[in-house]
């Protein structure tokens, strides 16, 4: 028999304020679990040869849930529901990642300036048994206008590309390069709410 416990909060694997914003326009209450000094995060999102896009944003997404459900037994954490997500651009059959520097970030923009690229959000929640179900995976397409290098330049200039997959938040200053959209904003954003809503309710959050 299904248990009919619900729960009030989740645990928000993620250190993204857009994620946050996001989990707020749904009036989900959440607290932060993240990761300890001691953790390689980053780690967690190296490529692997040959990977295609959908395969790695699945892959990272599961291995952060992994990562957020060990850290929550290892500390002195109430059990409730987690959740994780990871977002990639893709273009060419190639993956976006976080750019390195300032040279990166205009490599990157510069590549998808004038063209449609791809991007994927997957979604994982645990809920409070450990049980990490379905991951949800979102996929938008995103056609950039065509852009003069001085403005691809003041845009990284800004400093808005870095920490962000792509180079670029639709929510901030890129969007004057955004011509349309085929998808779902809030998962070009990282954090797709109509997927994020049935994880959520499954797992029992009460919202």
């Amino acid at each position: 028999m299904a248990s009919s416990v619900t729960y009030p909060y989740i645990y928000l694997a993620s250190q993204s304020p857009r994620r946050q914003e996001l989990l707020q326009q749904l009036g989900v209450r959440f607290e932060l679990l993240l990761p300890r000094p001691d953790e390689d995060a980053e780690a967690l999102e190296n490529t692997l040869p040959g990977e295609s896009a959908a395969d790695y944003v699945v892959r990272v997404c599961a291995a952060k849930a992994d990562a957020a459900r060990a850290r929550l037994v290892a500390g002195a954490h109430a059990h409730a529901p987690i959740l994780t997500a990871d977002t990639t651009v893709s273009i060419d059959g190639h993956i976006l990642g976080k750019p390195h520097d300032a040279a990166d970030a205009y490599a990157m923009l510069e590549r998808l300036c004038g063209r449609t690229h791809e991007v994927l959000t997957a979604v994982a929640v645990v809920d409070a048994e450990g049980v990490c179900l379905p991951i949800a995976l979102s996929r938008s397409l995103v056609r950039f206008a065509a852009a003069l290098p001085a403005a691809i330049a003041r845009y990284v200039v800004s400093g808005e590309p870095f920490g962000k997959a792509g180079a670029y938040g639709i929510q901030g200053r890129a969007a004057e390069f955004i011509e349309r959209i085929d998808g779902s904003y809030s998962g070009i954003m990282g954090l797709p709410l109509f997927e994020t809503a049935a994880l959520l309710r499954a797992a029992r959050i009460d919202f």
